[in-house]
């Protein structure tokens, strides 16, 4: 799994910016902002949120690198959907099987 660190990296290289570029936006130096895409700083809230304000994408996409609207987005809310449809499926079949042990009188 990719830390958020990397996908920091693909963010920035895809804008085209070097890590001072990065830095000089952000305020902080370039080792620290290094730091921050070799995964050796924990980000805080609020330093997360700059990040992905600078890159214009949000939060949630910076932490995971799925783009939401993505291929792979669709096909997990397509997943979500038919695990929904299984689970009242099986609650239906619960209930079926507590309807005959009450006929067995059991």
């Amino acid at each position: 799994m990719k830390s958020i660190g990397d996908h920091i990296k693909k963010c920035r290289v895809a804008s085209g910016l070097s890590q001072a570029d990065v830095a000089k936006l952000l305020e902080i130096s370039t080792p620290a902002f290094c730091k921050i895409e070799k995964g050796q700083t924990d980000l805080n809230i609020s330093r997360l949120l700059q990040i992905s304000t600078l890159f214009k994408i949000s939060a949630a996409e910076l932490i995971t690198g799925i783009a939401a609207g993505s291929e792979f987005s669709e096909d997990v809310s397509s997943l979500k959907q038919q695990l929904l449809e299984k689970d009242e499926e099986l609650n239906k079949l619960r209930k079926k099987v507590i309807e005959l042990y009450d006929k067995l009188g059991m």
